[in-house]
């Protein structure tokens, strides 16, 4: 009986011991499984967390000697300790030593990218509506509190197998400073910037990301990109093409702006969106409508993130899910529940 207790006392020690030796911080807490994704400076691995027997993804920067730490990494754990939402990728520890940093969150099945390849390019109508629902509450609480996050991609969503969305990536966010209000214009991938930014404007502000959900919104619906362009003036005529070449009551100023005469595109009257895709051809007005309203071409003209939330296309939500606090998700109401998605592809069935 006594040799009984004995052990379990000791068992409890070395537990002890050995969460002390681990800890957060300490890169021996975590174990690397596989690669999830690799960047210039950067590896993104799934791995697991011996303190918490819960998965992690480790994105591991390797540090130049000259050079120290990245100032993105910089920028992105200084946010990131800032923002706390539901629908924001959780900073869980960061892990510094001479050759690399790693920075611990935690782990979401998949990217939006990848999503939609398994639904192969057709995500329930319904479901969509709850993924740019939740892609909005995170822009929102970014855009309340001064934080732009200047990237919003498919790569840079992800969704996890019960349809919540995080916000990820925000190595190139930064804080929307007061007075100043320069920033650069090399920011958002190019299928994405907005065409105030593709002219060269640094004087943007929330509504740079608001381009991005009319271009993600887009592509949720139809299965495709709405503008590709492989260089920014080819992609400044995309966008024309389809939305319309802008004038001076579209947006004041526009033609004097010495960028846009320099490329000298031609006057493009405009598409429907419900003609370029069948998902939009049966009267979704509501989509047409609010669509419409991100992928404004006047960045004066795009609607805020708060308001894109109490847009009519979200009025069959629950109207309690407008009053959920920052740290709840939406699937905690009653009657908010994904619809099943029909999966093609081979990638759902990949570790």
């Amino acid at each position: 009986m006594s040799t009984g207790i004995g052990e379990s006392s000791a068992r409890r020690i070395d537990r002890r011991r050995s969460l002390l030796e681990i800890g957060f911080g300490n890169e021996a807490t975590y174990s690397k499984l596989h690669v999830l994704g690799a960047g210039t400076y950067s590896i993104v691995y799934k791995g697991s967390s011996r303190l918490t027997n819960k998965l992690v993804a480790l994105k591991e920067i390797h540090l130049e000697r000259e050079e120290g730490v990245p100032f993105t990494a910089i920028r992105e754990v200084s946010l990131l300790k800032q923002l706390k939402h539901f629908n924001i990728i959780t900073l869980h520890d960061i892990i510094y030593t001479h050759k690399t940093l790693t920075l611990v969150f935690e782990f979401v099945d998949r990217d939006l990218s990848r999503y939609l390849d398994e639904c192969d390019h057709k995500i329930n109508l319904n479901n969509v509506r709850l993924y740019l629902f939740q892609l909005l509450r995170a822009l929102e609480y970014c855009h309340r509190r001064k934080v732009l996050h200047r990237d919003i991609k498919p790569q840079n969503i992800l969704i996890s197998s019960v349809g919540e969305l995080k916000l990820a990536d925000f190595g190139l966010a930064r804080a929307q400073s007061f007075p100043t209000k320069t920033y650069t214009d090399e920011v958002v991938t190019l299928w994405y910037r907005p065409p105030d930014v593709l002219l060269g404007n640094v004087g943007y502000g929330t509504c740079i990301d608001m381009w991005g959900v009319g271009c993600i919104f887009f592509e949720m619906i139809a299965g495709f990109t709405l503008f590709i362009g492989t260089t920014p003036k080819k992609q400044i005529e995309c966008i024309f093409e389809i939305i319309g070449t802008p004038n001076e009551i579209d947006w004041p100023g526009i033609s004097m702006d010495l960028k846009y005469n320099d490329i000298n595109i031609p006057h493009y009257p405009g598409r429907s969106l419900a003609a370029i895709t069948p998902r939009l051809s049966g009267n979704p007005h509501d989509e047409i409508d609010l669509l419409g309203m991100l992928l404004k071409c006047n960045p004066k003209h795009r609607i805020s993130s708060s308001d894109a939330l109490h847009h009519k296309y979200f009025s069959s939500l629950p109207s309690a899910i407008h009053d959920l606090a920052d740290s709840e998700s939406i699937f905690s109401l009653p009657g908010v529940r994904m619809t099943s998605e029909l999966i093609y592809s081979q990638f759902s069935r990949r570790e």
